[in-house]
């Protein structure tokens, strides 16, 4: 250990403010990493304050300040210097470029994850969506009402097989029809297309 803090105090001051953002920053990455893969990410943590562990500012939600962003910021802004440290004799200039590089960091992060957000969904389907949509019949549905019989429907992106009945005669699996009413918040009544 004293090979290592003699090596650090070693170092000139910018390559230290560098080497410190860097090794903190991406420990502090790893972790959240291994806590994300193993399901214990910081947003399951219970904790007593109305705070959800990801966002610095009350309100939650996706704000441009997370934790994750700040630690993404660090872990670009470190190694950018100690990257570009040779090779930008201007030490203003180095700490603008890696700034710049910080911040690419912590954008990306933000923009990745609002991508991730939208792939979301609940799950959850409003049947009266299928109204004056087509379904493909999956178990013949009766004549007249006498039965009901099962079409598979794409709603939200998803296929959903519901029972169906119609009015009109036997309409045997294969066919393609149309929903026409919702029957009890459960049933469709359909017709055949022509």
């Amino acid at each position: 250990m004293d090979d290592y803090v003699n090596w650090y105090m070693s170092l000139a001051p910018t390559l230290q403010v560098f080497w410190g953002c860097a090794l903190i920053s991406t420990f502090v990455f790893v972790i959240q990493a291994v806590l994300t893969i193993i399901g214990m990410d910081s947003a399951e943590i219970n904790m007593d304050v109305d705070f959800d562990g990801d966002t610095m500012d009350a309100g939650g939600g996706m704000s441009l300040f997370t934790i994750r962003s700040l630690v993404n910021f660090f872990v670009g802004f470190g190694w950018a210097g100690i990257s570009f440290y040779n090779s930008i004799s201007n030490v203003f200039l180095l700490y603008v470029v890696s700034l710049i590089v910080g911040c690419a960091f912590g954008y990306m992060y933000i923009f990745l994850r609002k991508r991730l957000m939208r792939l979301e969904s609940n799950g959850a389907m409003d049947i009266n969506e299928s109204l004056g949509k087509e379904a493909d019949v999956y178990l013949r549905i009766p004549a007249e009402g006498k039965g009901s019989g099962k079409v598979q429907i794409s709603l939200g992106g998803s296929v959903f097989e519901l029972p169906a009945v119609t009015n009109q005669e036997d309409i045997p699996s294969g066919k393609r029809v149309k929903v026409v009413e919702v029957i009890d918040g459960k049933t469709l009544r359909v017709e055949l297309l022509n």
